[in-house]
């Protein structure tokens, strides 16, 4: 094989693009920075692992991805700031659970058709609840915790970060498969609840693994079940809350996305580039650290994962009477 030939063999991928009819020359892809929209603000476990998969991402790439924090509006100006994008690939959303939960809860929010205005490209994480209470709350399963819950109906103050976050409807989820009552009392955040539950001022709350796992460890909490179906390598010794209620399942999930619209070779080679990324094991092992479970699944994984949620969360929302705050 010629110099020449083993060079371009090893030079980065390009894609070349159909041009269009007016004959102008292909364009290659990417042709410039990527940039990975998300609708959370930095420093958090969503922000550091988008940043994380879109640097391993990159090194697949000729062209660098920038992770872009657009907060607001329940992340509606994230998700709509992609959709509305131009649909060449330039343009990502590090899209949540949020696009199955907002149609039903917000319906004014943009986009209100995730499922038809976005592309999906790829799952990239789940991350678990754990279900914990205050030392003071006489169970120490989530079949006990139910058997409580059912002798004093409304007695126990269940905490979450925000009406219609993931964590208030795992709460009312496990309320409607069990058949229990809870008080909900929503804050503005995971720290104020948590603040609040070391006190006892309430009783018990689903948090996710990472964040509950330090007051878990110094006893200040109770762990009861995981809200995963599997057990949690964080916390290997607490059971899924499946166990006691069966098909239970509530976790917060992050897939990419790019606009409706983006050709077909476009979306194949970012999920490849994708797939590299969550296969790499030292990318796993490090956010496995966080609680973090990195997934590996294609654009069909996502686009059922959306579908399905989007069904399970709707149907929650309206038969609870869930309403934003």
């Amino acid at each position: 094989m010629s110099a020449s030939r083993r060079a371009l063999l090893a030079a980065p991928a390009l894609l070349a693009l159909p041009g269009p009819r007016s004959g102008r020359a292909q364009e290659a892809f990417p042709s410039r920075a990527i940039s990975v929209v998300s609708g959370y603000a930095p420093g958090g476990v969503t922000d550091i692992t988008s940043r994380a998969v879109a640097e391993r991402m990159a090194r697949e790439l000729p062209q660098p991805m920038v992770v872009e924090n657009r907060v607001g509006a329940a992340t509606a100006v994230a998700n709509t700031h992609v959709a509305q994008a131009r649909p060449d690939g330039h343009t990502l959303l590090m899209g949540t659970s949020t696009l199955a939960i907002n149609p039903a809860l917000q319906p004014n929010l943009t986009p209100r058709e995730p499922m038809r205005e976005l592309a999906p490209i790829g799952m990239v994480f789940r991350t678990a609840f754990v279900l914990h209470v205050h030392p003071s709350v006489p169970a120490r399963t989530t079949e006990e915790f139910i058997a409580l819950a059912r002798r004093e109906p409304g007695r126990i103050n269940f905490g979450s970060s925000g009406t219609g976050a993931v964590n208030h409807l795992a709460q009312a989820l496990l309320a409607a498969r069990a058949g229990v009552e809870f008080t909900h009392i929503p804050f503005r955040g995971g720290a104020p609840a948590l603040i609040e539950l070391r006190a006892g001022r309430i009783q018990a709350m689903f948090q996710a693994v990472q964040e509950a796992l330090p007051v878990v460890r110094e006893g200040a909490t109770r762990a009861l079940g995981v809200s995963s179906t599997t057990r949690n390598a964080l916390l290997p010794d607490v059971p899924p809350v499946a166990d006691a209620v069966p098909n239970f399942e509530a976790v917060f999930w992050q897939g990419l996305f790019a606009p409706a619209g983006t050709p077909e070779p476009i979306l194949a080679r970012l999920g490849s580039v994708l797939r590299v990324a969550t296969d790499d094991a030292a990318l796993r092992a490090r956010l496995a650290e966080q609680g973090v479970d990195i997934v590996t699944g294609d654009a069909t994984v996502l686009r059922d994962t959306l579908a399905r949620e989007t069904q399970l969360w709707g149907e929650l929302i309206r038969s609870a009477n869930i309403r934003p705050e």
